[in-house]
């Protein structure tokens, strides 16, 4: 089996995790399309790996009001992972899903919340049945858990959390829409095991 040093491991991991983060986002345009029941299209996602230290500046400024949504990873593998979306960003998919103004900013209900939740869980999904099917391992997300809240303090959660996993996180920026552009940040941080067990699957020896 060939050696492989950090930086070609991380070459190759960035690659193979870009290719899934492209699978995984037109899943999830697709899925997004389905529910709000339009057509939609999607960006190129962007695909790499950060010091979880910049975990908390991922969507600049830091005292911004966010959404955010956190589930955990189980079966073959475990971690974390979140998705992340502006304010703009959320109002517009459940203003549409909802079928109300699209201008309507007001606090989000409990109608709201549980939308947003869905939005996320699919989204969320998307990107790991695409994981799944390249590695041809098992993986399941955890119930998903909302926050809307300053950037800082949403991400400062599973920074913590991220820190105790492992040195790194996966970091999927997409946006995708029609008339209209939905911006979202999707991280995934797996437990250093887990790391290898990804890497193992696809013919990749440590």
């Amino acid at each position: 089996m060939a050696e492989y040093n950090l930086q070609q491991l991380n070459e190759m991991y960035v690659d193979v995790l870009r290719e899934i983060g492209n699978i995984g986002a037109g899943n999830a345009t697709t899925a997004v399309s389905q529910m709000l029941n339009t057509k939609i299209e999607m960006n190129v996602p962007i695909v790499k790996l950060l010091p979880v230290e910049e975990i908390g500046s991922v969507m600049g400024d830091e005292e911004q009001t966010i959404v955010g949504i956190f589930l955990g990873v189980e079966g073959d593998i475990n971690g974390s992972m979140m998705f992340l979306m502006d304010m703009t960003s959320a109002h517009q998919m459940v203003n549409r899903l909802m079928m109300r103004d699209p201008d309507y900013a007001g606090d989000f209900d409990e109608m709201d919340q549980s939308a947003i939740r869905e939005i996320g869980n699919i989204i969320a999904s998307s990107y790991l049945s695409a994981l799944s099917g390249l590695t041809g391992l098992y993986i399941s997300p955890t119930v998903p858990f909302l926050a809307v809240d300053m950037a800082a303090a949403i991400l400062s959660v599973p920074a913590v959390q991220f820190g105790m996993m492992g040195d790194q996180a996966l970091l999927i920026e997409t946006e995708f829409g029609d008339d209209k552009k939905f911006s979202g940040y999707y991280i995934l941080m797996p437990e250093e095991d887990s790391y290898e067990k990804i890497l193992t699957s696809l013919g990749i020896s440590l």
